[in-house]
């Protein structure tokens, strides 16, 4: 697993930015809206927090069989951060499975921001080893069920941790001679 590392994926309005500990202050901001903790808990975090916490982050998982990969997403038109997308993948008997998720500052939510990231971040990861796709999505964030649909996964009969698990078979592609790195830059 350890050669699959994130790298800066193009959409048409974002840039999907692999995660920096430098990005802490500006996230902190975009983050700090405790609205955005109501399906997932939690309070947001200071600068300094997110600072340690995103360190941990870019260090890597310490379990060699899964790599965490985090990017920010960067609105080119306005040259500001507002949000992230994140991918944990592991390995499974039918090939790789990536667990994503997202979230998006308050102030930029509705402008389709989260579904042209998460869309992005499958079309990456379906470049690469990843055979399945999936998501947790609590039952009662429409909007989170709505950009997992318009990144074509599907809503399944299985529950975790009080989420809806969503999937999305990719496929395996043959992959390309310098890995995931080949997407869109």
């Amino acid at each position: 697993m350890s050669d699959i590392a994130a790298r800066a994926v193009r959409t048409a309005r974002l840039d999907l930015l692999p995660l920096l500990v430098e990005h802490a202050e500006e996230m902190a901001a975009v983050l700090s809206d405790p609205a955005l903790h109501t399906f997932i808990g939690g309070t947001p975090d200071t600068p300094r927090a997110l600072r340690s916490r995103y360190q941990r982050m870019t260090a890597g998982s310490p379990d060699p069989a899964v790599s965490w990969l985090n990017w920010v997403i960067r609105l080119r038109a306005e040259a500001c951060l507002t949000g992230t997308v994140q991918a944990t993948i592991t390995s499974s008997g039918h090939g790789s499975v990536a667990e994503i998720a997202w979230v998006v500052g308050t102030a930029w939510q509705g402008r389709g921001i989260a579904t042209e990231a998460a869309r992005g971040l499958v079309d990456w990861l379906s470049r690469g080893p990843v055979h399945t796709v999936i998501a947790h999505i609590h039952p009662e964030h429409q909007a989170s069920a709505a950009v997992a649909a318009a990144a074509g996964l599907r809503p399944t009969e299985e529950w975790h941790e009080g989420e809806i698990r969503w999937c999305r078979n990719v496929g395996h592609r043959p992959r390309r001679s310098t890995g995931l790195g080949d997407g869109p830059a």
